[in-house]
């Protein structure tokens, strides 16, 4: 199968594409924004810089490449990016989205998968999960525009036929995240000595993803998902972020005295949890990590791999003019 993956050097996607490298010609388009790895770029087979907004370079790939299925991965990711400034990610994550959508149709490809996030929908009370047909009420301007992204998707495959799944995964860790997000900075501020900032009370809950085990996840859906559906992805390993960033400064044998709690953010939802009930049962799906093997894993490789995120680190601080 010859597969076009957008957003591939990115986290989840430069886990995606060696994934599915193993069996299948992978194109990634990738803008190379600022979380775009120009190592892992360089390493895939088929690399290509682009917009997913530029419709004639979307439009040349799938047909050069003879694209037969889509998983369209790239996206504006960071709430506080978009809190801070919104229009970027209507314009990737909505317009670009569309751009895929409508070539993908006119090139005929077979297979075209969203990624997306419970975000979508909204903050959740204290108990239960979202299932699939959980209302969307999306906080930020980043949530909003996934969903918007999700409901376009899913109307080309109720309006053209074409055959579209959603995937919508909770919070993503492990190996090459970049450091802006929670465990990574937080792991690299306990290998500094320096405070960890936790916002509100640090008792936000989130359930907890390894990327691998959402990349097999996706992998199944592109396979044998059903046109029309929207799986959810979730880790079953719920814990605050009180709980992640303790843990995080136990491994390292750090003092919870770093621990420094700073105004909450907005649009900062209290819970998420997902019920993975459906790609379990339909297709066989099983989270292989839990959130204690997991994070010592992701721990151990932030340790032994500091050469590839100090410099994303020290970039990321000289931006915010505290280096």
């Amino acid at each position: 199968m010859n597969i076009l993956v957008t957003g591939g050097a990115g986290f989840i996607g430069r886990h995606l594409v060696k994934r599915l490298e193993q069996h299948h010609m992978v194109v990634n388009l990738d803008k190379l924004t600022y979380a775009g790895d120009i190592q892992a770029f360089s390493e895939q087979r088929h690399p290509v810089k682009a917009d997913i907004c530029d419709t004639k370079s979307v439009r040349y790939l799938l047909n050069h490449y003879q694209i037969d299925a889509v998983i369209h991965a790239a996206a504006e990711s960071h709430v506080d990016r978009s809190i801070a400034g919104p229009l970027a990610f209507t314009e990737t994550n909505v317009t670009g989205t569309h751009i895929m959508l409508e070539e993908a149709r006119k090139a005929g490809v077979t297979r075209f998968v969203q990624v997306s996030t419970d975000e979508v929908y909204g903050s959740l009370g204290p108990s239960g999960s979202f299932h699939e047909q959980s209302p969307i009420q999306p906080s930020s301007p980043y949530s909003a525009s996934k969903a918007a992204a999700d409901m376009l998707a899913l109307a080309y495959e109720n309006t053209y036929g074409m055959q579209v799944m959603v995937t919508r995964c909770s919070n993503n860790y492990g190996p090459y995240q970049f450091p802006e997000k929670l465990i990574p900075r937080m792991i690299s501020c306990a290998m500094h000595h320096q405070p960890l900032p936790v916002y509100g009370d640090g008792l936000n809950v989130r359930d907890w993803l390894h990327v691998d085990d959402h990349c097999r996840a996706i992998e199944l859906v592109l396979m044998n998902g059903t046109s029309g559906n929207v799986y959810n992805i979730g880790g079953s390993s719920e814990m605050t972020n009180l709980e992640i960033v303790s843990e995080i400064l136990r491994e390292l044998g750090k003092p919870d005295s770093l621990i420094s709690f700073v105004p909450d953010r907005m649009g900062h939802d209290r819970r998420y949890a997902v019920d993975a009930s459906k790609i379990k049962k339909e297709l066989g799906w099983q989270p292989a990590y839990s959130i204690t093997s997991g994070l010592k894993e992701t721990i151990s490789w932030y340790r032994e791999n500091r050469n590839w995120w100090e410099p994303k680190r020290q970039d990321r601080l000289r931006k915010v003019g505290t280096a």
